[in-house]
C-alpha cells in the first residue's frame, strides 16, 4: 500500500482507502509474551455489496468469483498474521486484496468448441477395441474351465 489515499487495482479501478476497514486482534503461533499482548493480526474488511467504487458488472463479477471469501452481508474479509508487525501485516493484507480483486476482475477467455483430431479418435477407438477383446477373452477362459 502506498501512502496515498487510493489503492490501484487495475487501469480502470482504484479504491479509496476510506472504503477499507481494518480490525486488529491477537495473533496465534509462536512469539512468547509478545504474541499474547500485541494485536498484530490484521483483518481487512471491504464491503463489496455497497461499494460506490465498483460498477454493477464489477460487483457481480467480484461477488461471483470471490464468493467463498465474502460473507452473507457482502463483506470481503482478508486476514494476515504472517509477521509480528501490525504494520507489515496490514501491508500484506492490502497487497493480497489488490491481487484478489485484480484476478477477479480479469476478463475470462471464452472457450472455443473444438473437435478431437482423427488420430485421437482412432486411438480412443483402438483402446476400446483392445479392452473389449480382453474382456471377451476373459469370459471364454472362464467357460472353458467348467
Amino acid at each position: 500500500m502506498n501512502d496515498q489515499s487510493t489503492i490501484c487495482i487495475n487501469d480502470r479501478l482504484s479504491i479509496p482507502v476510506s472504503e477499507l476497514q481494518f480490525r486488529f486482534s491477537t495473533s496465534s503461533g509462536p512469539g512468547g509474551q509478545h504474541v499474547n499482548k500485541s494485536e498484530t493480526r490484521v483483518t481487512l474488511l471491504f464491503d463489496v455489496a455497497n461499494s460506490p467504487s465498483l460498477t454493477e458488472t464489477q460487483r457481480e463479477q467480484v461477488m461471483q468469483r470471490l464468493a467463498s471469501r465474502i460473507d452473507s452481508s457482502g463483506v470481503l474479509q482478508i486476514s494476515s498474521q504472517a509477521s509480528r508487525s501490525q504494520h507489515q501485516n496490514r501491508e500484506t493484507a492490502v497487497a493480497r486484496f489488490q491481487q484478489l480483486l485484480a484476478e477477479a476482475l480479469k476478463p475470462r477467455r471464452q472457450r472455443r468448441k473444438t473437435r478431437p483430431g482423427r488420430a485421437a479418435v482412432e486411438q480412443r477407438l483402438g483402446e476400446k477395441r483392445k479392452r473389449s477383446d480382453r474382456k471377451r477373452e476373459r469370459g471364454r477362459d472362464w467357460l472353458k474351465g467348467e
